[in-house]
């Protein structure tokens, strides 16, 4: 389908979270025609700011911990405008409380922070950090207890807050190698690496707005509050699907990317099998009477021994972050609220009932990332030449952050641009892949399986 006025190509893209976003800048940025199809009515996904009635504040709809080793995330902010509204925090540092006995420390990564006492854990030794190497290694069913001690304090009062925050999942499933990536993308690489970035602003100013804005000016077309029902096949390719109850027809030269959550992709793309949804997050956002201090004169804080795992000030707005959240989220929102405000007030020294709070539940927040769900992620290409997938359930190597997104965005753009599934289909041609009753899936790790139906198949399920 060539937009109104030109004969060129359309990418189409379904979802404008960060993935759909970063693949629609990277497109437009090639000179591609792009339109967008959103089915919330507005766009940003999980990385979106909104203004709450109840507050009178700007809050973000989740806390997300940008670190100066996502490379990918700060590019793209860069790239569209959004780096101005980013506080990059130097030197690098973490500081945390233990909610059970009150003691609080600041991790200090960097140069040779292991062998200072006052820049660990506290009650740690540097031979203790050493065990976590291990996951640079792991098997891709192995858990982050197949490779850490569980007894141990360094495991209490580091590695379990930062597995249950990273990859939304309880360290007994959560994937090793998927916690490996962790480090690797940030400890491993020094103090650099390791700098807290902030969105005073909130996250969309950083990272959505300005994106619509570079993307308006290209030509590109957004379509909010617009579902997308399903998908017509014939042959190799895409042929047309159903936005919003309007019959889209892919011509030649087209290409579609799904940049949904897993569950949305799995009903649109026969065969995917995606890995399955994840536990929820739960944000409760509370107004504070004026600015509070937290310990370690930071905008965050870490938080052990209690129920949530980070805490983040802006202004006299007050945020708890709880991952691995479904008995949580199960709570009425002001049962949730009593019981977070109770385990925070005391250690901010803020006297008096709760303040007014607003309780955010981002059920199915993330895929799951436990270790058997490694084999369930998708590369970006799939067994039709113009169709590709994105979103931070693919293979990434990363866990479902907002770098991941923004990478697996860039990844699908690149193989729109380099036509990528007709090696494929190439492929396809010799008898050694012909012999295959499935059709050939690409991945980063190499050729997946995947059944497909018959040939002008359609995949609408209302």
């Amino acid at each position: 389908m060539a937009l109104p006025g030109t004969s060129q190509p359309v990418v189409h893209i379904v979802g404008a979270g960060l993935a759909g976003l970063a693949a629609a800048v990277r497109l437009a940025d090639a000179g591609r025609r792009v339109v967008l199809y959103e089915q919330a009515p507005q766009a940003g996904g999980r990385c979106r700011s909104f203004h709450d009635a109840a507050l009178g504040r700007l809050i973000d709809n989740g806390s997300h911990m940008v670190l100066s080793g996502n490379r990918a995330l700060l590019d793209y902010a860069r790239r569209i405008g959004g780096g101005d509204a980013l506080t990059e925090l130097r030197p690098a540092a973490f500081p945390f409380l233990d909610l059970r006995d009150g003691t609080s420390w600041t991790l200090r990564p960097g140069g040779l922070w292991l062998l200072d006492p006052a820049r660990r854990v506290p009650g740690s030794r540097p031979s203790d950090y050493l065990p976590a190497l291990r996951t640079l290694v792991a098997r891709r069913g192995e858990a982050i207890t197949d490779h850490l001690r569980p007894d141990r304090t360094l495991f209490e009062r580091l590695w379990r807050p930062l597995a249950v925050s990273a990859l939304n999942a309880p360290a007994d499933r959560a994937s090793a190698r998927l916690f490996g990536a962790v480090l690797r993308e940030t400890l491993l690489r020094g103090e650099a690496a390791c700098r807290p970035v902030m969105a005073p602003r909130g996250l969309s100013a950083a990272f959505v707005e300005p994106a619509l804005e570079r993307l308006s000016k290209a030509g590109a077309e957004l379509r909010l509050a617009t579902r997308v029902d399903g998908l017509d096949f014939s042959g190799e390719r895409v042929t047309g699907f159903s936005a919003g109850g309007t019959a889209i027809t892919l011509d030649a030269g087209d290409a579609l990317v799904i940049a949904t959550p897993c569950w949305v992709a799995d009903r649109l793309v026969p065969g995917l099998r995606p890995p399955r949804p994840g536990p929820a997050i739960v944000n409760a956002h509370f107004r504070l009477d004026a600015s509070v201090s937290l310990p370690g004169r930071l905008p965050f804080l870490g938080l052990v021994g209690g129920t949530a795992e980070w805490l983040f000030a802006r202004g006299d707005l007050l945020s708890v972050t709880v991952s691995d959240a479904d008995a949580l989220a199960a709570l009425p929102a002001d049962v949730i609220a009593a019981k977070l405000w109770s385990e925070i007030a005391g250690p901010l020294r803020i006297d008096g009932p709760i303040r007014p709070f607003r309780v955010v539940k981002e059920r199915r927040a993330t895929p799951d990332q436990a270790a058997e769900s490694m084999a369930y992620r998708p590369g970006t290409a799939t067994g039709w030449n113009n169709l590709f997938v994105a979103g931070d359930w693919t293979e990434t190597g990363l866990p479902a952050t907002l770098e991941a997104a923004v990478r697996s965005g860039n990844r699908a753009a690149d193989s729109v641009l380099a036509g990528r599934n007709t090696l494929i289909r190439q492929l396809g041609r010799f008898p050694a892949f012909t012999s295959f009753r499935h059709r050939l899936i690409w991945t980063d790790g190499g050729a997946a399986l995947a059944k497909r139906g018959p040939e002008g198949q359609s995949n609408k399920r209302g």
